[in-house]
């Protein structure tokens, strides 16, 4: 029992230190990507499908492609579901979790901890993605609401549990760019 409760003891300061004291250095999570691989405006989209608003961004790459993680973290969930097909959930700096679905495979652990740009899965086109282009579903959510980005659209007062990726996702395509054309 005492043995048990250290465990989660030391659980719960893992989490509270990647919650609150790692530095947010984003990356890119698809291996080679740029712009014309995903939507500028698919965040927040509808109608989409089952769930009426698409609440992420969808990557496209060949099946296979490396997928990395977005941020340092800490994986608190994979497994395998319905719409997501095979997915990772990553707890990242200010306790924000980093969404990765319709993989063909996954690479880590639960409870691993993981540095940005760390090769953590492949695209795949698993899930309600089985019949469609390859491609990885990305979203951040964020713990702490966000009342501010309240809408009066619909599902409006579930985005202040949303970040959009796609601001991330070109800042880290324009580092990378910047970086390649300093070498």
């Amino acid at each position: 029992m005492r043995k048990i409760f250290k465990r989660v003891i030391l659980l719960v300061l893992l989490i509270t230190v990647v919650g609150l004291c790692l530095p947010e250095r984003f990356s890119v999570p698809v291996a080679n990507m740029n712009k014309s691989d995903f939507n500028q405006n698919s965040f927040w989209a509808y109608p989409w499908g089952k769930s009426i608003t698409h609440k992420g961004v969808d990557i496209f790459a060949p099946n296979g492609t490396p997928v990395h993680s977005s941020v340092d973290g800490l994986v608190i969930k994979h497994g395998t579901s319905e719409r997501a097909g095979q997915y990772i959930l990553m707890l990242g700096p200010k306790w924000r979790i980093h969404y990765f679905a319709h993989l063909s495979q996954i690479n880590v652990t639960i409870g691993q901890y993981v540095k940005a740009n760390t090769p953590i899965g492949a695209v795949g086109d698993t899930g309600n993605a089985q019949g469609k282009a390859p491609h990885l579903h990305f979203s951040i959510y964020s713990l702490v609401p966000l009342p501010w980005k309240i809408d009066k659209d619909v599902q409006g007062w579930k985005k202040m549990f949303f970040i959009d990726p796609i601001p991330y996702l070109n800042e880290g395509l324009f580092r990378n760019s910047k970086a390649l054309s300093s070498e």
